[in-house]
């Protein structure tokens, strides 16, 4: 049985210091392996254990990080285990073939986007135009693909984010929340498409995902079987469906349990459901989300 997994990192199989979640008492808590730096100091982490499960998950499958990240940023992690074949960055906008960009996909991505929705620029013109400086800290774009802001949450006015996830759903966009990130997102640019295109390339038979935030929602629901860490917006909102299982466990040790299942559900066939039906649109956008929710 061929088996694709694919997995979200931030806050799902990697975690800065603050989301790491360490409840337990010090002398108890996990050794942890630092798996990226940025200028020049330790990042993100996950548990020794979890290293060691994730570096034999990715001998045996094909291991696909899938990720919002820039491919700048996303080639600052250094996962265990061999450098995965693909690579999915910036939503699905951007998906990495042995670290370097796949034209045929930019140019598939480039023609739903163009088909579908509204110009990124129009996009953060109102973005920027809306937003009041007592809570905006930042503003930025993506791989020229879909924005989003850097914000002081608890400034935040939740009519502004629920008047804005309606303005922008009238043009072919998505607004998701992340923490201090605020993304508005085009519809058709979804995880679930790009890991769509790498089962094709390699005639998977299973797919397996894992995330922890909405815009993971489309993943998970295209995937066979699905997993959700106990944080994030998902277990904020009580997402679920049939054929994901939501975990207990928060922070770092969600990551470690991930892994596990990951690895488990890929050495036992008899596990796995029968194929997912097509989820997605003729513009392979995933349909809504929330349809799922709980």
């Amino acid at each position: 049985m061929s088996t694709v997994v694919a997995s979200d990192l931030d806050r799902t199989l990697i975690y800065s210091a603050p989301a790491l979640g360490l409840a337990m008492p010090d002398a108890e808590a996990p050794r942890l392996l630092c798996v990226e730096t940025y200028e020049r100091k330790p990042l993100s982490y996950m548990t020794e254990t979890a290293a060691g499960l994730l570096a034999e998950l990715a001998g045996s499958t094909t291991f696909v990080p899938t990720t919002t990240r820039t491919r700048e940023q996303y080639r600052r992690i250094h996962l265990p285990g061999p450098a995965p074949e693909f690579a999915i960055c910036a939503n699905g906008g951007q998906l990495l073939v042995r670290g370097e960009s796949d034209r045929d996909w930019q140019r598939t991505v480039a023609e739903r986007l163009a088909s579908h929705c509204a110009p990124l620029e129009e996009i953060r013109t109102h973005l920027v135009r809306t937003a009041d400086p007592a809570w905006l800290l930042k503003e930025r774009t993506a791989e020229d693909l879909f924005a989003y802001l850097v914000v002081e949450r608890p400034l935040l006015p939740d009519t502004w984010v629920k008047d804005l996830a309606g303005w922008a759903g009238e043009r072919g966009w998505t607004v998701s929340l992340q923490g201090r990130k605020l993304y508005a997102v085009p519809r058709p640019l979804t995880k679930s498409a790009a890991v769509a295109e790498v089962a094709r390339r390699t005639g998977a038979s299973v797919v397996l995902a894992a995330g922890d935030s909405l815009l993971d929602a489309d993943l998970l629901l295209a995937a066979d079987r699905g997993w959700r860490p106990g944080h994030g917006e998902l277990a904020d909102t009580g997402w679920h469906a049939p054929h994901v299982t939501a975990l207990d466990e928060r922070g770092v040790a969600a990551g470690e349990e991930i892994t596990r299942a990951f690895l488990h559900a890929a050495g036992a066939p008899g596990h796995g459901r029968s194929p997912a039906p097509d989820r997605s649109g003729a513009d392979g956008s995933a349909v809504d989300a929330s349809a799922a929710g709980g």
